[in-house]
């Protein structure tokens, strides 16, 4: 019997990321048997918000949502950079094109928000962004995890465990024990 191709996630990375919510969902899809990989500006290590290090595996502009299964942004205060760069915009939009997973926790609702994909969508995040995703056309639900078709998202670090259950669910990946 053929195995399933192994899945394939990308994490998008950027200065002052939050620390857990890149780690524990890179961490939890590994252990699932995804394939992570980590995309920034560059290929310079960046710092999360409470110091850890992130060095990315591939820049924005090597890596193209048809080569993975679903896309992972992580909240803290990279959102503000990662929406403002048009190769980042332009992956988003691929993966909603595509009707790919788009995990997206904290304050990573500005991403989806910048490339204007969120209108007449159900979502979550930090209470924080709660009024830029209602302006963005899209409803707010202060849930712990709100899925949307392919969009999953959460508010905080705490939701974390529900957040990465849907996202696994999302790509039917069984955990191996």
């Amino acid at each position: 019997m053929p195995s399933e191709p192994k899945r394939r996630a990308l994490v998008l990375v950027e200065q002052a990321y939050e620390d857990l919510e890149l780690w524990y969902p890179k961490i939890r899809l590994e252990e699932a048997g995804v394939e992570v990989v980590v995309a920034g500006p560059e290929l310079s290590v960046f710092a999360g918000k409470h110091g850890y290090p992130c060095k990315p595996d591939r820049t924005f502009d090597q890596v193209r949502a048809r080569d993975f299964d679903a896309l992972v942004i992580p909240g803290g205060w990279a959102p503000d950079r990662l929406r403002r760069s048009s190769a980042v915009l332009d992956l988003v939009r691929e993966f909603d094109r595509a009707e790919k997973p788009i995990a997206m926790i904290c304050h990573a609702g500005w991403v989806p928000i910048s490339a204007r994909i969120l209108r007449g969508r159900r979502v979550t995040g930090v209470s924080a962004i709660k009024d830029d995703l209602e302006n963005a056309g899209a409803t707010f639900l202060d849930q712990p995890v709100v899925i949307d078709g392919h969009l999953i998202s959460s508010r905080t670090p705490a939701d974390l465990p529900d957040f990465c259950r849907a996202l696994i669910a999302a790509l039917a990946v069984k955990v191996q024990v």
